[in-house]
């Protein structure tokens, strides 16, 4: 990711920590990466949709959560190494320490039927966050029939037939590769026979 991608002059450590800070307090189940798009295109506007879209692409083919790869990819884009550490904190360590204090809770709990029924809830508003981040971020590729015959493969081997991710990335990135390689490959050099000497 280049420098073209930032939209404003980079951000303080600082402010890149608390804005991940926010992100990491205020958002639930899977529509983490939502916030992550909100927080950095939409409002602070560090990053353009398609350099944010290019930083979850390259985060969900590393190991390691989605959005913790994401926010050290955008922290390291906006101040370097020492953004990618802020961006990290501050999207780990409040729901690390939520999380703790849930974990107590839930160990003590745990037999309520109340508890159950609230956790049924919640498991069924992640999956409609999940759905609003595909189609928020992923909705042009919809629309697109290229990348349809990779969408399509990838929810077949993965949903359906329980293929690993990394066995289908094996199998779909090189041909992905091949199909969106750069135009200047597809087309030959121009003729220099008009060319003065």
């Amino acid at each position: 990711m280049n420098e073209s991608a930032l939209l404003t002059q980079p951000p303080s450590i600082g402010r890149i920590f608390r804005a991940f800070a926010l992100i990491g307090i205020s958002s639930f189940g899977g529509g983490l990466v939502a916030y992550l798009r909100d927080v950095v295109v939409d409002r602070e506007q560090w990053l353009t949709d398609d350099a944010f879209l290019g930083a979850l692409e390259i985060g969900q083919t590393l190991p390691g959560l989605n959005s913790t790869n994401v926010a050290v990819i955008v922290g390291r884009t906006l101040r370097g190494p020492s953004g990618a550490l802020a961006a990290a904190l501050g999207l780990i360590l409040p729901g690390a320490a939520i999380l703790s204090v849930l974990g107590v809770l839930y160990a003590r709990l745990h037999d309520n039927p109340d508890v159950a029924a609230a956790l049924a809830g919640v498991a069924a508003a992640s999956v409609g966050l999940l759905l609003q981040v595909t189609l928020k971020i992923g909705g042009r590729q919809f629309l697109r029939p290229k990348d349809l015959l990779f969408i399509i493969p990838t929810f077949l081997m993965v949903g359906v037939f329980h293929v690993s991710l990394f066995t289908t990335l094996l199998l779909l990135a090189p041909i992905a590769i091949w199909m969106n390689r750069p135009a200047a490959l597809k087309t030959p050099p121009a003729s220099s026979s008009g060319a003065r000497h």
